[in-house]
């Protein structure tokens, strides 16, 4: 029997996923890292850990479900998208990576945003300019650290990285490209105009390849490290929204997923690209040759109600626990509305400044009211995204559900009604090294194409339609939620001063 191996190189540790030929997962180890923050809003990880971590994580999933080194077909890989690999001229390590979620970059956005014509950066990116992207990163390496930056030979992202120590060669793949800004999306290619535009030079990026492409094959030094077989076939890959897609059967249009993880996420598929300039939100390259996605982030979706457990004291009661309560109150909270900006914002605002605020609350309200308006308050921020998805073209009916939160019923039922929505669940949900995994396939002849693996193993078994009585509420009350936001963010300018 053959197996596909995944590995996903997350921002917390790296999973390596077996999966079998057919598409039945055999099984998965997870190996953590650490996670540096030197100072307030840097956050920083050494791409040594990253590939400790990938060969641990290899050799013991390889060992735990008795799986020989010539079993494994292919290797795919995904990875936490724009964090920042600086290499020199001998392919080493030049400084720790700077993360995605790194806002130290302020100065040089703003710098992004004088120095392009603003016309010209949207075409060619396709993106706004946000502090977590690649191509601030650079800038501020050229600004504050001249000795490292006279150094760079390679910029590459963490998957890139590791598929570098797995090959010995150094390619980026395309839909992690996507996030850096430096490169023309519908085009694929480096942006010669934003890069010359910012006296920057594109020979430090590698070559672009396609997501089920082969970039290389296990070398020896690595079959030893593993487990692997030299010679196994190493894939691009994709970054971990794009692989979460085709793990999730997110291959074609219509299709959409929502997920609900400490952050949330809503992703369309799009045939063709589609441009808009209100709202904050983001157009890739799919793990689909020559096809798209738009995705809309939302940054506190289950952070939003794991605060509010911890907050109100109930720390060690379960979500389950949480929800029976939401469920005693009514569809609206009873007048009740929360807004779940409690780490800022990205869609449709982009706003660091914004703050959570309970709106409408009175001495009637119980703790369920609370928590249902937290579930409620989460799920107007995803219709915000999903709004933005239809005017782009997107005329989906349902969102495949995926993390933690979609395990409730009753917020999937929320969402659905909130927004309109089917609220699908799959046979699988194993998250991006699914993906991965199947792009390896892909790359290794085991299936034909990307769209026609992903169909051929997930499958939509059940559905939560939206309640018919709870959309006329939620109707009404998304009004007064989109209201709340311009009506409270000056104060929320001011109310930053003060922490």
């Amino acid at each position: 029997m053959g197996f596909l191996l995944g590995l996903d190189i997350g921002t917390s540790g790296v999973k390596a996923l077996l999966v079998k030929e057919a598409g039945e997962v055999a099984g998965s180890v997870t190996v953590e890292y650490p996670l540096y923050s030197p100072r307030p809003g840097w956050t920083e990880q050494n791409p040594e850990d990253m590939w400790k971590a990938s060969v641990e994580a290899i050799r013991g999933v390889l060992s735990e479900y008795s799986v020989k080194g010539d079993q494994v077909l292919g290797v795919g890989l995904s990875g936490q998208m724009h964090s920042s690999v600086f290499l020199d001229e001998s392919c080493d390590v030049i400084r720790p990576a700077i993360l995605w979620n790194d806002v130290r970059t302020s100065a040089q956005c703003q710098f992004i945003r004088d120095s392009v014509d603003p016309e010209l950066l949207f075409q060619e990116v396709c993106n706004p300019v946000l502090e977590g992207f690649t191509l601030p990163k650079l800038l501020w390496l050229r600004d504050n650290e001249p000795h490292n930056f006279e150094k760079v030979r390679w910029l590459i992202l963490p998957k890139d990285y590791v598929r570098f120590r797995l090959t010995g060669n150094i390619h980026m793949e395309v839909s992690d490209a996507a996030g850096m800004l430096m490169m023309n999306v519908r085009s694929q290619t480096w942006s010669k105009a934003v890069l010359e535009s910012l006296d920057l030079s594109d020979e430090i990026l590698p070559p672009i390849i396609q997501s089920s492409q082969v970039a290389g094959t296990i070398t020896g030094e690595v079959a030893d490290l593993t487990g692997l077989k030299e010679g196994t076939p190493v894939v691009g890959g994709g970054a971990d929204n794009a692989c979460g897609a085709v793990g999730s059967g997110v291959v074609k249009p219509g299709r959409g997923f929502v997920s609900l993880g400490t952050s949330g996420v809503v992703l369309a598929h799009l045939e063709q690209p589609k441009l808009i300039t209100t709202g904050t939100i983001h157009m890739f390259n799919s793990c689909v040759p020559q096809e798209f996605y738009m995705m809309g982030v939302m940054l506190s979706a289950g952070l939003s109600l794991s605060w509010f457990r911890e907050r109100i004291g109930r720390k060690f009661d379960s979500y389950d626990a949480l929800t029976a309560d939401a469920a005693e109150s009514s569809p609206g909270s009873r007048g009740l509305v929360f807004l779940p900006y409690l780490t800022g914002e990205r869609t449709p605002h982009g706003d660091a400044n914004a703050r959570g605020s309970f709106v409408g609350l009175s001495a009637a309200h119980t703790q369920g009211d609370l928590v249902r308006a937290v579930l409620e308050g989460v799920a107007f921020a995803l219709r915000d995204s999903v709004e933005l998805l239809r005017s782009a073209g997107w005329n989906g009916t349902g969102l495949r559900a995926l993390g933690g939160g979609a395990k409730s019923l009753l917020w999937k039922e929320i969402i659905a009604s909130v927004t309109g929505l089917a609220i699908e669940e799959l046979n699988i949900d194993e998250g991006p090294a699914f993906g991965a995994a199947i792009l390896a396939g892909v790359g290794a002849n085991v299936y034909g194409s990307v769209p026609e693996a992903s169909d051929s193993i997930v499958k939509v078994i059940d559905a939560v339609e939206p309640n018919p009585e709870w959309e006329k509420v939620y109707g009404d009350m998304y009004e007064v939620y989109r209201g709340l936001y311009p009506a409270l963010k000056g104060s929320f300018d001011q109310l930053v001063t003060f922490q």
